[in-house]
């Protein structure tokens, strides 16, 4: 049996040493101090006044009224995919069975007389 493992005295040449250079960093800006009584020409934050407003004028009746609308058709569209779904499933389970060969794939319920 031929040993295949490798002397470690032994120094393997088939590696290459990959020098990478540094990224040079973008200098960024020096940051402002915000202090109170500073004249700053641009605000870092627009004003949100103007959205202030919008709020007083909300119908919450309305709003509602939306809400539930679109919870009922919601639900509507997951009932129905629900029932597509099971109805796929029974039509699947027919065919599978068709397909094998058997009989009495679709049983007839006879209601039974008293």
């Amino acid at each position: 049996m031929v040993d295949d493992r490798q002397d470690p005295n032994e120094t393997r040449q088939s590696g290459q040493i990959l020098n990478f250079a540094l990224r040079r960093r973008i200098a960024r800006p020096p940051l402002r101090s915000a202090a109170p009584g500073a004249a700053d020409d641009t605000e870092p934050v627009d004003d949100l006044s103007r959205y202030e407003e919008e709020d007083r004028n909300i119908n919450y009746r309305q709003r509602m009224l939306m809400n539930v609308i679109a919870l009922v058709i919601v639900s509507l569209l997951v009932g129905a995919g629900v029932w597509i779904a099971d109805t796929i499933a029974d039509m699947e389970k027919a065919q599978d069975c068709v397909m094998q060969g058997r009989q009495n794939c679709a049983p007839i319920e006879v209601p039974v007389k008293k």
